[in-house]
């Protein structure tokens, strides 16, 4: 007898829907899972067969083969055991077909015939489309975040007596009020001195534009990255969506009962593998650190000791906002447009204050070796953080211009940049980019100048134009812009290189 469940799968960020056809008959009993399935996906037939006995329902020794339709699209993971059980018990006559109609079964078993949660519940939910999502009681309240109609149930014995009418759908779990951002967020006002990183850091967070740091060891370079994100505003409701959805199947969404809605900072370690970093996988894909700080911050610190190739990975993703991962059974698109800040020592002895550096020509140059041409040109802003004087840290403390103000410049200067058509100028390009900042006759001759003489790419020049525009949109200026302005944009990316590590 054949039997039809529905359920999905999840590749990269993204769900797809699965038919599950459970074919049985009679024949040497035998247990085949088809369809492009992984390891853990063929393991199901272990995990349903426990958890039928286990619920006191029938597993028929009897010819049984499972095909998971599409066949050309690779199945991974054990969302689909729900699904594959339901459809054996179709199969076996134990439960009416009809009861079936209209749902979309996610989850996995556990041997006592418990309904365990899966990684990536909420796009999962998604890919159901018409159909009515079933999932673990623990995952309730992520599927209501985008299908307030989803149900769920603890175990397989409640699923069926649910689906037969024997017991109430039992209620997820009560979804809990949240603020629109966390408490925690370290305060600009907390950082003495160094007023010329604080206006990068708002500049940077105003436009989108990607940050350089450069200076010795306690200069306060992380401390001034840790509170970059408190700068930008909250995620529209399609940007919560898309950043839940990507740390949803990454199985890092702690809060499942709202979308996340503050912008996410991610820093990995120097040590990252390059899987890691970018993202992918042999057989399962899975979203890297890059897709999960899009919407938000992607900080490098140490940056001169990350691999020179997982640096120049991020090149494409730093221009086009997608990394799109490729392996010979699968590929996926996933989301990258993150703000980049990276930090680094000029050299490896990090030429501290307590002393000259004790590094050679040849440690210097491997050491700025690893950060190339092209990826140093894709900072808008390259900035020389020295430690602050003395007199600063433990003198007199001046409180300067904490987060909450600056943040609402950046949130007006981001109003603007929304009324041209994107989020941020940084994403502004050619003729949008030509209408939103034209060039003043001296702005232009500036930059013809740098041009000619070789200090800037005609990516750099661009990249110029477009923080020109954002220490525009700041001070509540319009109109062309002006050789002043231009100027102040060349000056905070070169600010790093007298040191000749940024460009």
């Amino acid at each position: 007898m054949l039997a039809i469940a529905h359920s999905a799968t999840l590749i990269g960020a993204r769900g797809y829907p699965v038919r599950v056809e459970a074919h049985v008959s009679d024949g040497l009993p035998s247990f085949a899972i088809v369809g492009l399935p992984d390891a853990s996906c063929r393991e199901s037939r272990d995990r349903v067969r426990a958890a039928l006995l286990s619920s006191k329902f029938v597993v028929k020794q009897a010819r049984t083969t499972v095909n998971l339709a599409p066949t050309h699209l690779r199945k991974a993971g054990a969302g689909l055991d729900v699904a594959i059980a339901l459809a054996l018990m179709v199969a076996t006559g134990q439960l009416d077909a009809e009861l079936l109609d209209g749902h979309a079964f996610i989850g996995e078993l556990g041997l006592d015939g418990s309904m365990r949660p899966v990684i990536g519940t909420l796009p999962l939910c998604e890919a159901a489309g018409d159909l009515r999502p079933v999932v673990a009681h623990a995952d309730a309240a992520e599927a209501a975040l985008v299908r307030p109609d989803a149900r769920c149930a603890r175990t397989l014995s409640e699923l069926v007596g649910a689906l037969r009418g024997d017991l109430p759908w039992p209620d997820g779990e009560p979804r809990r009020s949240h603020g629109s951002g966390p408490p925690d967020e370290p305060d600009l006002g907390d950082v003495q001195g160094q007023t010329v990183a604080r206006r990068a850091l708002e500049v940077a967070a105003a436009g989108g534009h990607h940050l350089l740091m450069v200076g010795p060891p306690g200069g306060g370079k992380t401390m001034l990255a840790e509170r970059l994100p408190g700068l930008l505003p909250d995620l529209t409701d399609q940007a919560a969506l898309d950043v839940s959805r990507v740390h949803s199947a990454a199985g890092a969404l702690e809060d499942t009962s709202r979308l996340l809605r503050r912008p996410p900072m991610r820093a990995p370690h120097h040590t990252a593998s390059m899987v890691a970093l970018v993202g992918g996988g042999s057989t399962v894909l899975r979203p890297g650190e890059i897709s999960l700080a899009s919407g938000g911050v992607l900080f490098l610190d140490e940056l001169g000791e990350f691999p020179a190739a997982h640096l120049d990975a991020l090149r494409q993703p730093l221009e086009s906002g997608v990394v799109r991962v490729a392996r010979a059974h699968v590929g996926a698109s996933l989301p990258a447009r993150f703000l980049l800040v990276a930090a680094t020592n000029p050299c490896p002895c990090g030429v501290g204050p307590f002393g000259p550096c004790r590094c050679s020509a040849a440690q210097i140059q491997r050491y700025q070796r690893r950060l190339s041409g092209p990826l140093l040109d894709r900072f808008d802003l390259g900035l020389w953080v020295d430690p602050p004087p003395a007199s600063d840290v433990l003198g007199q403390r001046s409180a300067g211009e904490s987060t909450a103000v600056v943040r609402d410049r950046v949130a007006r200067a981001r109003e603007r940049a929304r009324g041209r058509g994107v989020s941020a100028n940084r994403q502004l390009r050619g003729e949008a980019l030509e209408r939103a900042a034209p060039l003043s006759a001296e702005a232009l001759a500036v930059l013809r100048d740098h041009l000619a003489a070789g200090r800037l790419t005609m990516r750099g020049a661009q990249r110029i134009r477009a923080v020109a525009l954002t220490l525009m949109d700041l001070d509540g200026l319009d109109g062309p812009l002006d050789a002043e302005r231009v100027q102040v944009a060349l000056s905070m990316r070169t600010h790093a290189q007298a040191l000749g590590v940024a460009a």
